[in-house]
């Protein structure tokens, strides 16, 4: 089966050896996204809620630019570095989800790159592969 790499610049570059989401097939593997701003690579200042809301909209656009969107996400990772994070992660996702969700899971880690609270990848399954 071929693999199709997925770029976009509306979501973060690479900042190491991945690409932001490959589609082989109809499922696309989303790399991990952190609150960092698409056009200058920095950091989004603010609280968490901004900072998961910056993670999903570069999620986001990574997903549109592989043919899908966000509904079309099958399982969702979430790391944080504090898990009291938690229920923002549910309030916020609930603007950018509908039922039926998708599958998910949160993990609690001590670090994750250039110190962000909040890291999340997907797997996305498209109609039509």
């Amino acid at each position: 089966m071929s693999r199709e790499i997925i770029r976009t610049d509306q979501a973060p570059q690479a900042i190491g050896t991945y690409s932001q989401a490959v589609k082989s097939g109809s499922t696309v593997y989303l790399s991990g996204q952190i609150p960092l701003v698409p056009e200058t690579m920095e950091m989004v200042e603010g609280d968490i809620e901004i900072q998961i809301r910056r993670v999903f909209d570069n999620l986001q656009a990574v997903a549109r630019a592989a043919g899908g969107e966000l509904a079309d996400v099958a399982k969702l990772n979430v790391f944080l570095t504090d898990l009291a994070h938690f229920p923002v992660v549910n309030s916020v996702m609930a603007d950018y989800f509908s039922e039926p969700y998708p599958a998910r899971a949160a993990i609690g880690v001590a670090a994750l790159p250039k110190d962000a609270a909040v890291e999340m990848d997907a797997v996305m399954e498209l109609d039509g592969g």
